[in-house]
């Protein structure tokens, strides 16, 4: 009822594709023979959705584009390679193995969820903050990019860092794991304004959320179950207060990427206005949402995009492209 009225008529169509069948990507793991794993994803009749992109915006540059982006929020998350079938093929990846070099080949995500770590625009040297990085993908998408010099990946839930921990042991090898570049915790993100206040380069901030389509295809531990209405009802507060401390560990002049796989926009836009009116208020910190029209440019060959989001960007589930929902805001800190 509630997204009926959210998205009018594009509801059936996203209700239809969140009860069919989920389409993957896979996140070619450059710890591995990566040349040789993209020759064979190629092979499938794959294609590399993020290269491929970026290489047509620089065969093609826009012509009489007259609101040019900054560079810092045109800037994709370098060295990363998804492979996705292409839009109507319903074809599966085969499971991930181990290869040659003792580390497993790629990752299978929603391709979706690959989109708020481009948006992040890693530099090399950054240091990194994934507030609520369980189960895993974007933190290995992070350390994917090569770019981060300390990657802090947190998450409340041990259960979920133990996951995490497994996906690391998986993929990335021993010697970085162990130079001090990734750091797993266990802490209340709410506080880490107060722990690490002015620290990072980067911040990616994705947050727990009703999880949409995964609450419609298992009942255990369901957000919608009448036992956890209370918690569902205080998602928006929570996820302010963890946006609210990924901004507040930012240095002055760095960026933060909120997400949820949330078709919610009392979860989304609504998060995103209201934490950077709450931060202005009560800590005169001023943050600048950044137009990502760019970036779904970019990549709408591959995803389908909810057209009206008042700030960041929202994939919606289709049959065509059954990826998301996943929802993005990229900001800068400006003080």
């Amino acid at each position: 009822m509630t997204y009926s009225v959210q998205f009018e008529d594009l509801w059936p169509s996203i209700r239809v594709s969140l009860l069919s069948e989920q389409k993957y990507g896979a996140l070619v793991n450059n710890f591995a023979a990566w040349d040789h794993v993209s020759a064979e994803l190629e092979q499938l009749s794959a294609r590399d959705f993020v290269n491929e992109a970026i290489s047509h915006r620089e065969r093609e540059p826009e012509s009489g584009q007259t609101a040019v982006p900054s560079p810092a929020s045109l800037a994709c998350s370098p060295n990363l390679r998804c492979f996705t079938f292409p839009r109507g093929d319903v074809s599966r990846f085969p499971p991930a193995r181990l290869g040659s070099l003792g580390v497993m080949d790629y990752y299978l995500m929603d391709a979706a969820s690959l989109l708020p770590v481009l948006a992040l625009g890693l530099q090399p040297g950054d240091t990194v903050l994934d507030l609520c990085a369980a189960p895993g993908g974007k933190t290995l998408a992070l350390l994917q990019t090569g770019c981060c010099r300390n990657l802090a990946a947190n998450d409340l839930s041990t259960s979920r860092t133990g996951r995490l921990q497994k996906v690391l042991y998986s993929y990335v090898p021993q010697d970085i794991r162990e130079r001090n570049r990734v750091r797993v915790t266990s802490w209340d993100g709410r506080k880490w304004g107060e722990l690490e206040g002015d620290t990072y380069d980067r911040v990616l901030v994705d947050v727990p959320c009703t999880v949409d389509r995964h609450s419609l295809h298992e009942e255990e531990n369901n957000i919608f179950q009448r036992s956890r209405k209370k918690e569902r009802q205080m998602l928006p507060m929570l996820q302010m207060q963890l946006l609210a401390a990924g901004l507040l560990a930012t240095k002055p002049g760095g960026h933060v990427v909120y997400s949820t796989c949330s078709l919610s926009h009392l979860q989304n836009e609504y998060v995103v206005q209201g934490t950077v009116e709450f931060l202005a208020n009560q800590y005169s910190i001023h943050v600048q949402v950044e137009d990502l029209t760019h970036f779904r440019k970019l990549f709408m060959d591959t995803f389908f995009f909810f057209p009206s989001c008042q700030v960041g960007e929202l994939v919606i589930p289709n049959l065509m492209a059954n990826f998301g929902p996943m929802y993005f805001c990229k900001m800068c800190r400006l003080t």
